[in-house]
């Protein structure tokens, strides 16, 4: 078994991050149990249902898209809108 985390794992925990929230914090604006959160995050449930993702991106404000993408995965939000332009 792959030790590598997935993109979505990665994106959540680091835009969870960037807004300034615990895992239970997420668990409850995204209205899903802390141990789903928990799991996506460490990387126990790397594929996460559609509509669990949307729930995770609406409490984060950013767009599935966000999560899903790798690209965007290793920059920080500052980093993307200052490349952009």
């Amino acid at each position: 078994m792959s030790k590598e985390k997935s993109t979505i794992a990665e994106n959540i925990k680091k835009y969870r991050k960037l807004a300034g929230i615990s895992q239970d914090q997420l668990s409850k604006k995204a209205d899903l149990a802390f141990h789903t959160i928990a799991k996506i995050e460490a990387g126990s449930t790397p594929n996460p249902t559609i509509e669990t993702v949307a729930k995770i991106a609406k409490a984060l404000e950013v767009s599935v898209d966000d999560l899903l993408n790798k690209s965007k995965a290793c920059l920080p939000v500052r980093s993307r809108t200052a490349k952009a332009g």
